[in-house]
């Protein structure tokens, strides 16, 4: 056994970590100056087509992240990568012809139709163990936070030089760059046989209630992420910071962020208490958004409550897909983790439209109050969550296959070793992962399986 994370598993995190960031980086670089730069397209004026062209994407991602989960789980998960992010690229190049929202409304529709996220966090669940995934999760989180914060300080640069246009063109660049970390990279799904492939009941599994509550927390977190930045980046304006120089305040901001994420997320992960951590950040959400919308905040005002918004999003984003990953099944892990997806991006687009239509007929402190308002109703709902104890008393182990075995029915063997819940053999590595019930699995039949004893 190894309870280290192996190679195999750092490979995969940091490879599926780069896609991602390589990927959301292109979708970052729009949110910081899209909505200052929305007035030079025509119809650009309306909030409501501005706060929709800013979701879009998450529209069509989240149409489509199931069927792509699912078609993942029967066909393999690169292939599905591939596609997703070619269309992902034509979206973008799309974007370049842009000169009225509608067209932009349509590029980022088509940018999001590429809907690989479920598929990425799939593959990594499928080459990480159990004890590790929080982990590679948590690379993925922090990717995409680095990546925030570099769209956060790049975009309104790159906007100031190559324009609209040509940031949409970076983001296609950098879609084809993400193909290449996928093909030569990230490892290989490992094989799936036609009895791999979930059952009905299995699929029921993806709804259970612990799953709808983790659905329900990334819906509302991207609601109040996107719906803040319909409004934020010109309230900076307002306040005398011009476009071009939001990054003197994103930069310091979403740094000190990744410090203050660090603790909680260390935590959850050796005590294995989740719970605590992810209330006391949706808590620290509900406070931020509450002081946004009662305070006519100066820039150090506005800077200290983004310090507390991106500290908890960065705990949150990183936390919920480990915790969906380590309750959902494993043989129907694609499509639980295209509902959460779903919830996600479907979140991005109703957050563009409410944080537009709010803005446009109320103003942004009445977007700041629903903000405020959704995230309670999250902090309620997550107060039910059971531990996760509760929820999962298996622990994932691995071993090291002796070089004399035969590999051909070994996964079929193992899986049906007394308190052995889930098999998976990696016949190129030699490796064997199990879920086996905690202090209930027969540790003699497995390691006489793995070495060829008789």
């Amino acid at each position: 056994m190894n309870e280290r994370m192996s190679r195999v598993e750092l490979r995969a995190g940091a490879s599926l970590a780069g896609v991602y960031g390589l990927r959301m980086l292109g979708l970052f670089f729009i949110l910081p100056v899209f909505a200052v730069h929305a007035v030079t397209l025509e119809g650009g004026a309306d909030l409501t087509l501005v706060g929709i062209a800013i979701g879009g994407y998450g529209l069509s991602q989240g149409l489509l992240q199931i069927p792509f989960g699912m078609a993942s789980d029967r066909w393999g998960r690169k292939p599905l990568i591939y596609s997703g992010l070619l269309v992902f690229a034509a979206g973008s190049f799309l974007g370049v012809a842009a000169t009225d929202i509608w067209t932009a409304i349509a590029a980022r529709v088509l940018q999001g139709a590429g809907a690989i996220n479920s598929v990425a966090m799939a593959l990594a669940a499928d080459l990480t163990r159990e004890q590790h995934r929080t982990k590679i999760m948590a690379m993925i989180g922090a990717t995409i936070g680095l990546t925030f914060a570099l769209s956060l300080v790049g975009a309104p640069v790159l906007y100031r030089y190559i324009g609209m246009g040509g940031v949409f063109a970076l983001t296609g660049v950098l879609s084809f760059a993400a193909i290449a970390v996928v093909k030569y990279w990230v490892p290989d799904q490992p094989p799936q046989r036609e009895n791999d492939l979930p059952e009905p009941s299995t699929l029921r599994r993806a709804f259970e209630p612990e799953l709808l509550r983790l659905n329900a927390g990334i819906f509302i977190l991207h609601i109040v992420l996107y719906a803040m930045f319909v409004v934020v980046p010109p309230l900076l304006v307002q306040t005398g910071l011009p476009l071009p120089e939001h990054w003197k305040l994103y930069l310091p901001v979403v740094l000190a962020s990744f410090v203050l994420m660090i603790p909680g997320v260390v935590y959850a992960d050796r005590k294995n208490r989740p719970k605590p951590v992810l209330l006391a950040a949706v808590a620290l959400l509900v406070a931020v958004e509450a002081a946004l919308a009662a305070l006519d905040a100066g820039i150090a005002a506005l800077a200290v409550l983004m310090l507390g918004f991106f500290a908890a999003f960065n705990v949150l984003e990183a936390m919920l897909p480990a915790l969906v990953s380590r309750i959902a099944p494993a043989q129907g892990r694609g499509v639980a983790i295209g509902v959460y997806n779903t919830t996600q991006t479907l979140g991005v687009f109703f957050g563009g439209l409410l944080g537009g239509w709010a803005a446009m007929h109320f103003g942004a402190a009445a977007v700041f109050g629903i903000c405020a308002a959704l995230a309670a109703v999250w902090l309620l709902v997550a107060a039910g969550m059971r531990p996760l104890g509760s929820v999962n008393q298996l622990t994932s182990l691995t071993f090291s296959i002796a070089a004399g075995v035969e590999l051909e029915h070994l996964r079929e063997s193992l899986a049906a070793v007394r308190g052995v819940r889930e098999a998976e053999v990696l016949p190129r590595e030699r490796i064997a992962h199990l879920k086996v019930v905690t202090g209930q699995w027969d540790e003699s039949k497995v390691r006489k399986l793995i070495t060829g004893e008789v």
